[in-house]
């Protein structure tokens, strides 16, 4: 089994993201992450464009693998602000994250929210939180 697969096995799990959500990790290597979305009418809002939790929901989670994927030590969000840029045009969102900066107890993400035309959706970050 190769690492990929073991860590979409591990965060299967992850009930809300996969299940509900229906997030897929496409890519994950130590501190760097990219996870997708095929949108649905679910993650619709009145407007026909995909709701901000949606959008919330794929950068929390692509940090969270990118986080966790390779490392031995759990680590959490503590605090998450995110920014809207624009409507995603598209049929698919894509994540992409990366670790800013690791310390002993803190960690500082970078997320990016596209579309497959690449239309800049969303800019989040995440204070994260390193279980010892």
């Amino acid at each position: 089994m190769s690492k990929l697969e073991e860590i979409r096995e591990r965060f299967q799990n992850d009930h809300f993201a996969t299940d509900a959500a229906g997030i897929v990790i496409d890519s994950a290597e130590p501190g760097k992450a990219v996870c997708s979305l095929t949108l649905e009418d679910k993650h619709m809002n009145e407007n026909h464009v995909p709701m901000g939790g949606a959008i919330f929901t794929l950068a929390d989670f692509t940090c969270a693998i990118a986080a966790n994927g390779y490392s031995e030590k759990p680590t959490v969000s503590q605090q998450v602000s995110i920014t809207f840029l624009a409507p995603a045009k598209g049929k698919r969102l894509i994540g992409e994250a990366a670790c800013l900066r690791s310390g002993r107890t803190t960690a500082f993400y970078a997320a990016d929210i596209r579309d497959e035309l690449g239309t800049y959706v969303a800019h989040a970050t995440v204070n994260a939180y390193v279980i010892r």
